[in-house]
């Protein structure tokens, strides 16, 4: 076979899951595989339709927050590029980490050694652990809260606990309209297995509510081709609320006796088989209320890891579904 039928039969073998509803895509790439735009005043947000960055233009330096590799070489592109539109210095000075992950700043070493790199003290210590050079370690570091000032501009950066990882935090920008948290929310789209890869459940699923408390218009998530907005975190709200309220329904419906009786001593293909169930029925309605609603709602491993995870969150964080011993 060759390389190209073999190419074909892979393609015509995998499924087919339903159109991408218009709401959830974003502006066009240009010709270098980036978009970049204006969100408020000297605010600016990049994306190559899957990740994002932004970046705050002043007279004195510019304010970089976040280097995605796979924006990578672009990022330096855009920045010049509006630089030169606006007639302003190109220099990034300062680069914020929203987090730690390499995902979001695989970059961060294209600007050179004397940018002011600034995060949350976790997110030193866990860049320290990992002595990635394309991750240098900031310099600036804070417990709660930073304020960063450049060229006049002021960005409030809050820790409000451990979410998608231990050190993500709420970046606010009060006179742009605009907050950036980034692996939370995905703009007209559901997360990505397992809740965006994140680490605190309780946490991930409270996050949306804190960023709401926050005044803004404009949502900067980190991922996909278009800015957000407070429908687009309510709507997400909506889907996680759903997921948890059909795994409280399943964990009450579904009878964990005939698993073990099946499986007799092998106890871990038993708990297998009963949590699968309990999430296959979990699941299920979540799918077909959101399919073509929010992007990928049905391509089922999404959803449905979501949704194992947020139910043994509950079972484990919360004691739901838990069956004591008489």
């Amino acid at each position: 076979m060759t390389a190209v039928n073999q190419a074909t039969a892979v393609a015509d073998a995998l499924p087919d899951y339903a159109p991408v509803p218009p709401s959830a895509f974003g502006p066009p790439l240009n010709e270098q595989g980036y978009h970049v735009g204006r969100v408020e005043r000297n605010l600016f947000w990049v994306t190559d339709g899957t990740y994002q960055s932004a970046f705050l233009l002043t007279d004195d330096g510019v304010a970089l927050f976040d280097a995605p590799p796979t924006i990578g070489h672009n990022l330096r592109r855009a920045v010049d590029e509006i630089a030169a539109a606006e007639g302003t210095t190109n220099k990034v000075t300062h680069l914020v980490y929203s987090h730690h992950h390499a995902d979001h700043a695989g970059a961060a070493n294209l600007f050179g050694d004397d940018v002011i790199r600034i995060g949350h003290e976790d997110t030193r210590r866990l860049l320290l652990r990992d002595s990635d050079p394309t991750r240098p370690a900031p310099e600036v570091t804070f417990q709660e809260n930073y304020t960063l000032q450049v060229g006049g501009e002021h960005v409030e950066l809050e820790f409000h606990g451990p979410n998608h990882s231990p050190d993500n935090i709420f970046i606010h920008f009060p006179d742009h309209d605009a907050l950036m948290l980034v692996d939370i929310v995905n703009s007209g789209w559901v997360p990505i297995f397992n809740l965006n890869l994140s680490e605190d459940v309780p946490g991930y699923i409270d996050a949306p509510g804190k960023a709401l408390a926050y005044p803004w218009n404009h949502y900067i998530g980190g991922h996909l081709g278009r800015l957000g907005t407070r429908a687009d975190i309510e709507l997400h709200q909506q889907y996680i609320d759903d997921i948890v309220e059909s795994s409280k329904d399943a964990l009450g419906k579904v009878d964990p006796t005939p698993y073990f009786v099946k499986y007799g001593p092998n106890v871990w293909a038993a708990v297998k088989a009963y949590l699968s169930a309990v999430t296959d029925l979990a699941t299920e309605p979540v799918v077909a209320k959101y399919t073509g609603v929010l992007a990928s709602a049905d391509v089922e491993e999404f959803t449905y890891s979501t949704t194992f995870t947020i139910m043994q969150s509950m079972r484990l964080d919360l004691g739901a579904g838990s069956q004591i011993h008489p």
